[in-house]
Order: C-alpha cells, then structure tokens, then sequence
C-alpha cells in the first residue's frame, strides 16, 4: 500500500497546527482551547474558525500528523535489516515514537477515531506495517493492541516499581515472531 495523497494546508493552517501541537505536547489536551491557540498564533478565536471551522477539525488534523509520523516511522522500521525481527522492530519503533510524543499519542488513539475527517486510507496504511509484521490480519490486530496498552501503561507509569519494561516488551513481542 502506498502512502495517501493528503491536501496541502495553506501556511498559515500549518501554522496553527504546529501551535496546537506545541499546547498539546507542553500542557495536554485541556490546555488546547481555540482561544489559547488564537493567542498563540497572534489572531482573534474567530480568526481560527476559517482554517478550521471546529474544535474537531483541528484535532483531525493532529490526528492526521500522528498518523502520518508513525506510518512513516513504522514502515521504515519494518525496511530496516537486523538482528531482530520484524515484530521487534515493529513495537521498538511504535514505542518509541509514542513516548516522544505523548500526547499526540493520546490523542490520536483515545477515543473514537474521526475517520469521517481523516485522509481516505491513512488510517489503514499507517496501521499495515503490523499486517506485514504478522502476515495475519487478526495477530496484526493484536499486535497493535499488546504495543498500544504497554504505551499507555507506561505513559502512566501503572507499572509496578522495578519492572523491567524491556524485558516486558520483548516477552509480549515474541508471541508475534514468526
């Protein structure tokens, strides 16, 4: 599957996208209200509404960044060569960006997922490197299920003290090894 055309944004909707992900990342979800990134970006809460006529259409739009950054991140993942097989570097990868990214993560994997907003096929390309992981689409399911609860697991710290999260990951991973 090929990466999805997505629209070009003028550059000022690129702007403000930058700015909502700046909120987003220092001061969380809450923080980000049309009124603070108006602000952010120099103009009147009014102003945003004709780059994105809602609240939601600017959190598509992050969605659609996250997206893109991880189908980009996971598929270069799988293309690398290694020791390691495809599943490992897989989730090595989908961690890592997570953790980078927290918030971002939370929001694009919290909650119902816009599809209706979104690029058509982003969400299943971005998603495909865990099918080409796994050859089956049921254990390619699973195994973005066992990486994405370790990820929010460990964005909130509910792992016990001392817990060895390497190991924990690679234990998960090596039911998917083909």
């Amino acid at each position: 599957m090929t990466r999805p055309e997505v629209p070009a944004r003028n550059p000022r909707a690129t702007e403000i996208v930058s700015a909502a992900r700046r909120i987003l990342e220092a001061e969380g979800r809450e923080a980000l209200t049309m009124r603070r990134l108006a602000s952010c970006v120099g103009m009147k809460a009014p102003s945003l509404y004709k780059h994105f006529p809602t609240k939601r259409a600017l959190e598509a739009a992050l969605i659609e960044q996250a997206l893109l950054e991880v189908g980009e991140i996971l598929h270069t993942a799988l293309a690398a060569r290694g020791r390691s097989s495809a599943a490992h570097r897989l989730v090595a990868a989908y961690r890592a960006v997570a953790l980078a990214n927290p918030e971002l993560y939370r929001l694009a994997t919290s909650g119902a997922l816009p599809r209706q907003d979104l690029p058509r096929g982003l969400e299943e390309w971005a998603g495909e490197p865990f099918y080409l992981a796994t050859g089956d689409p049921w254990q390619a399911q699973a195994l973005f299920a066992f990486a994405h609860g370790m990820v929010i697991l460990e964005l909130d710290d509910r792992f016990p003290p001392g817990s060895d999260l390497r190991r924990t990951w690679r234990a998960g991973t090596l039911a998917f090894v083909r």
